[in-house]
């Protein structure tokens, strides 16, 4: 799956609307709230909107008939594959109306333009996790750990004996490196995988 490598923009003129799309990458529902929030036009006759974060998606019509507006934008977030989106598209009525038909053309289209037309970027799952390792050993499990694609040591703590590592790993290889871990060390140091929701994350 791949996101936006940053904030895209377009705009069409419909039958003398004007709608305005704004989409960029969001890791969490909360950032496309705010997302949605910063990019809608107050002085508009509608701001409707669509985001998707993995198997979690909203969508919205903002006063547009029904299954006309917010649906047809998450559709073109689908129909290119991309995920971690969010996606506002704003159109100032001009008198003309469009049906219902013209309206997912125009909402769905603009988005899809928009989309389109904005670099991607990969999207890697990732997963906390953690592990304890002594002196003895960090040097050596911290330069095999950050020779791991996409893993990263979000931070470390000193004790006594060594360090505590917190680190996001790639939910895909996850299994594979705790098992390089436990063979690196001949099994003194084990990661700790947390029973917790994976996190997406973007690579540029």
């Amino acid at each position: 799956m791949f996101t936006l490598n940053g904030l895209e923009t377009c705009s069409q003129d419909i039958k003398k609307s004007r709608f305005i799309a704004w989409a960029g990458p969001v890791a969490d529902e909360q950032a496309a709230k705010c997302f949605i929030e910063e990019r809608s036009d107050a002085t508009a006759s509608h701001n409707c909107w669509a985001w998707r974060i993995g198997q979690v998606y909203r969508f919205n019509d903002d006063g547009e008939p029904s299954g006309t507006a917010g649906k047809p934008i998450l559709q073109a977030i689908d129909g290119q594959s991309l995920d971690c989106i969010a996606v506002v598209v704003t159109r100032w009525f001009g008198g003309v109306l469009l049906g219902s038909g013209g309206l997912m053309r125009a909402y769905g289209g603009t988005a899809a333009i928009c989309l389109r037309n904005g670099g991607k970027t990969p999207v890697i799952t990732t997963i906390a996790a953690a592990l304890d390792c002594g002196f003895s050993d960090l040097a050596l499990v911290k330069s095999r750990l950050l020779a791991v694609p996409n893993l990263t040591i979000q931070a470390e703590t000193f004790t006594d004996t060594g360090a505590r590592l917190s680190l996001a790993v790639p939910a895909s290889n996850a299994e594979n490196i705790s098992r390089m871990v436990l063979d690196l060390t001949s099994g003194r140091v084990t990661l700790t995988l947390p029973q917790s929701s994976p996190s997406a994350k973007f690579v540029l």
